[in-house]
């Protein structure tokens, strides 16, 4: 079996993903499987994309939840439930049973900055891995015949061809609310984590003892609108207005 670092690295790179924001748009998910059909390892692949019985191989996955507040109902209680978008990808635990399990080495835990990958040259395809992992983020490639995982787009952060504001995961980059953050949660000054500190950040299934690097920030409560509906503004009147607003004013009164 395969062991992890002796020294845990000072440094964690990873993701904070903010719930509160994430509009569920996929656009991280296309973006990944864009990246890294053409980037690190083999592409990914995808059997039958547009039959009846489609699959491949996807390294980020969007899940949506309909949730209430604690006293609240999902049906029959207006503005009671909320949807929540929850992304998910291999979260790059400290303790990762993904790479303990493995009897070639093939998926091992960086000691220099704690990213997880899969040496596909030594994968076997046994699946173990995937079985070991609590957060289903392994993925078997059926062209390829290797687990695959999210690489936090290694052959990106670290290229000094691009851009420096284009060194972040693909997913960060693209994601158009920017729900997604990058960062080592190893400095407690770094902008990731003070984020989590701030918010309160929660690691996913901390009972399963794998210390994920990745962070999610819960939803804010949300103000019902009838609360506050007393301190909106009246619309203010028109009469007097003069010139444009006279001629607005008298066309949507036609209306």
């Amino acid at each position: 079996m395969t062991s992890l670092p002796a020294v845990a690295s000072p440094r964690k790179l990873g993701l904070v993903i903010d719930l509160d924001i994430c509009v569920g748009c996929h656009a991280c998910v296309v973006s990944c499987k864009e990246w890294n059909t053409g980037g690190y390892g083999s592409a990914l692949s995808d059997q039958h994309p547009y039959g009846a019985d489609v699959s491949g191989a996807w390294l980020n996955r969007v899940h949506s939840f309909e949730v209430a507040p604690e006293g609240g109902e999902v049906v029959g209680e207006a503005g009671q439930a909320r949807i929540v978008h929850f992304p998910k990808s291999c979260l790059h635990c400290e303790n990762a049973p993904c790479v303990t399990v493995c009897p070639t080495g093939a998926s091992y835990k960086r000691g220099d900055d704690g990213i997880v990958l899969v040496d596909e040259e030594k994968c076997i395809g046994c699946g173990l891995c995937a079985w070991a992992c609590p957060y289903g983020a392994r993925e078997m490639d059926l062209a390829a015949g290797v687990m695959k995982k999210c690489t936090l787009c290694i052959d990106r952060i670290y290229n000094e061809t691009i851009a420096e504001v284009d060194r972040v995961p693909s997913c960060v980059r693209t994601c158009p609310a920017n729900a997604r953050h990058f960062g080592d949660l190893g400095d407690p000054h770094s902008a990731v984590s003070m984020m989590v500190e701030e918010r309160g950040g929660m690691d996913l299934m901390p009972e399963q003892g794998t210390k994920p690097v990745n962070k999610y920030l819960p939803p804010r409560p949300r103000t019902p609108l009838s609360a506050s509906a007393s301190q909106l503004p009246l619309a203010e009147h028109t009469e007097g207005a003069k010139g444009f607003f006279a001629w607005l004013d008298g066309m949507l009164d036609r209306i």
